[in-house]
Formats: structure tokens, sequence, C-alpha cells
């Protein structure tokens, strides 16, 4: 993981300053450990089988719309409805989060069958899942 560096860099990805100790070395580039975590974590939108999981989860615990989400999922849902669609990249904008964020929220609300991705003239929407 961390090579023996006498000095500091900056993460590739973000721009930090990296001491010797925080460095992470990935295909040739460096990378603080939240990014280099970031990059290995992506969620899968269509996934039937955690849709399945998740309707399952979620009939037993007696959940309906927005209940059981994280407050960023509800603000992320609710800024959606109002609008009647977003783009991936307004949505990562509107709540300071990555694109890779934007995508692990997006696939989550997927699964939950609260969202849905929607081709417009202009591009890919992110829409309700009943719209």
């Amino acid at each position: 993981m961390a090579g023996e560096k006498s000095s500091s860099s900056v993460c590739a990805a973000c721009g930090c300053q990296l001491s010797a100790e925080d460095i992470i070395e990935e295909g040739g580039e460096t990378f603080c450990e939240d990014c280099y975590i970031e990059s290995r974590h992506k969620i899968q939108a269509c996934d039937p089988w955690a849709v399945r999981s998740k309707k399952i989860f979620r009939e037993e615990a007696g959940l309906e719309g927005t209940e059981g989400l994280t407050e960023l999922q509800k603000a992320i849902y609710d800024f959606i409805v109002s609008r009647g669609g977003a783009k991936k990249e307004e949505i990562a904008e509107k709540f300071g989060i990555s694109a890779r964020e934007t995508e692990n929220q997006f696939a989550l609300l997927r699964h939950c069958e609260l969202l849905k991705g929607q081709k417009r003239a202009d591009g890919v929407y992110l829409v309700p899942f009943d719209a």
C-alpha cells in the first residue's frame, strides 16, 4: 500500500496534501484513503437481487416512501420530485457530493424503487419511480 516516501505528495483525485504514511498508490497514481475507497466502492443501480432484497427488507420493517432513508437520500429524493427530474451532475453540485457518491445514492434509491433513470432530449434524468 504505502510506499517508502520521504516527502509529502498530493492526492490525484482531490488534490489534498498527503504525508508519506497516508499515501496509497494505485495504477501509478497517488491517492488519499477517502478517494481510494470511493474509487473502489460502486453500487450497481440495475441489480434485480438488490431490488428484491431491499423490497423484502422494507416490507418487513414496515417502511414506506422515504421512511428509513438517510437525510441525504431524503433530500435528493425531495429535490428530484420538486423539479420533476434532475441530471446526476445537478444533484452532485446541489449537494456537494462526488459523481461516484451521486451514483451510489441513486443506486440505493433505485433499489427502493423510489427513483429511476429516464432518457430525455438533453440527457438522462433521475425521476420518481412512478413517473
